[in-house]
């Protein structure tokens, strides 16, 4: 047998050695941390928790905000531990322009999510509405659709946990109430497993404050319509928009009365809509359920195909039954054809089917918030599994507005997380100190595929989040 020749290496590492220089695999979150003190984040949350600060000693609330929203974006490792491997990190704490004296243990960490109580955990709502109502000012838009949904935590290797309870899913978990905008995820009541759609009056009051701040910090006259799924379908919902005059787009159940009527329509009452590789057939009446007061706008439709066009058989083809106030003779409708210069499409039954199918895009938030955090809440306490779960919401807001205003053709809007970390965050970088300041080297080539300087100058130049009135 020939044995083969080594092959030849002219650079050949021979051995290691350390260095006390301060290096960093995490170099890309230093715009993150510029985009933090622009937008004046970490003050607005210190603010509120000001009551948990006793005295001057150790690290400020401001710091310590600041490090944890990181530790998110971060997202290598989301175990309460890991806090204890950044303290010696210097590096990383000089991506985050932070001291390494104020970096903060897991202690620390449990300590700060512990003294928050059940009663002060709800501060937390407050400043997502306040991270709301910033980007409603930035995007301006001219009619507002709100999406609201639950999301399963699933806890269920979870021992001693408070509130996690048997789910809908057939898992132990929490089950918090979310409203969307978009991407955004801008209000949330955490509760507890058990606590489906309908629980309580939770529904009615996130569509007040949603109303309420929406008017009062944005504008009076925006038209406001909510999405929701069957499980939110209930005659005190429509009437709760109804009072508000907002819009309404809920999902119905197929009784036996809805039935008959549809099979009693002539076949010239349903129609054909097409959009893009999707087809329904429709039609539209109205209906009220036995208990109720008034008859509401119902559409009855009917998938032909599936989204990549694959055409479905008859007994595969889901139906659905929507509800609305919009079309009717309301403040709601008229406020639409205002804000569209008297576009009826937007009241059309296209529109209604259109908004409805959508909303199914809200469980592509629930999914990107899992990628960018954590379902597997880290303490035994309510509260400070509330506490945690609120920064993981108000953080990932924040990543979701970070990629929106750096406005690069490099940094994808539709990036999950770990496409983010991987391509942004995950940037070799020197921090080296001078006599002049503090520099950040990165190697040329990854700051040339990153747009580096577009990015660092960008995230510094964001307007500042206004105290707006929540």
């Amino acid at each position: 047998m020939v044995r083969q020749n080594e092959r030849s290496v002219k650079s050949k590492i021979t051995n290691f050695t350390t260095t006390e220089e301060q290096f960093s695999g995490r170099a890309g979150l230093a715009p993150v941390s510029r985009y933090l003190d622009a937008i004046g984040i970490t003050g607005i949350l210190a603010s509120r928790f000001s009551f948990l600060k006793k005295n001057a000693k150790g690290t400020s609330l401001k710091s310590l905000f600041h490090q944890i929203i990181c530790y998110f974006f971060d997202g290598t490792d989301l175990h309460v531990s890991r806090f204890d491997h950044l303290k010696k990190d210097t590096g990383y704490a000089g991506v985050m322009e932070t001291a390494a004296e104020e970096m903060i243990s897991s202690h620390t960490a449990k300590r700060f999510f512990r003294s928050i109580s059940v009663v002060r955990v709800w501060l937390f709502r407050k400043v997502l509405k306040q991270v709301f109502l910033w980007r409603l000012s930035i995007e301006r838009p001219d009619l507002i659709k709100i999406g609201i949904d639950t999301m399963v935590l699933d806890n269920n290797d979870a021992e001693l946990r408070e509130g996690v309870e048997p789910t809908y899913k057939k898992v132990k978990g929490f089950q918090p109430l979310q409203v969307f905008w978009g991407r955004y995820l801008v209000d949330a009541i955490f509760r507890n497993g058990k606590a489906h759609s309908n629980h309580g009056n939770h529904v009615q009051r996130v569509v007040s404050d949603m109303v309420r701040i929406i008017r009062k910090g944005y504008r009076p006259d925006v038209p406001i319509i909510f999405l929701a799924d069957t499980g939110f379908f209930d005659q005190g919902f429509l009437e709760h928009c109804e009072k508000l005059k907002v819009g309404l787009i809920v999902g119905g159940k197929m009784y036996q009365d809805i039935k008959k009527t549809l099979d009693e329509l002539p076949d010239e009452c349903f129609r054909e809509y097409k959009k893009g590789c999707k087809t329904w057939f429709y039609t539209e009446f109205g209906n009220r359920r036995k208990s109720w007061k008034k008859f509401y706008r119902t559409i009855y439709a009917k998938p032909v195909n599936e989204d990549d066009g694959q055409v479905l058989l008859e007994y595969a083809r889901p139906e659905l039954i929507i509800y609305t106030n919009i079309g009717m003779d309301n403040e709601i409708t008229r406020s639409i054809l205002k804000a569209r210069g008297s576009d009826e499409t937007e009241i059309s039954p296209q529109a209604i089917i259109n908004a409805y199918h959508f909303r199914a895009r809200d469980e592509l938030v629930n999914r990107a918030l899992k990628d960018f955090g954590t379902e597997h809440l880290p303490f035994k306490r309510f509260a400070s599994n509330a506490a945690f779960y609120y920064l993981m919401c108000i953080s990932f807001f924040l990543f979701e507005s970070f990629k929106y205003d750096m406005d690069s053709p490099v940094i994808k809007i539709t990036w999950y997380a770990m496409s983010f970390r991987r391509k942004v965050l995950d940037t070799a970088g020197q921090i080296i100190r001078t006599g002049r300041g503090i520099y950040l080297k990165i190697p040329e080539i990854t700051s040339e595929a990153l747009g580096f300087e577009q990015l660092w100058v960008r995230s510094g130049s964001i307007p500042l989040i206004e105290p707006f009135p929540v």
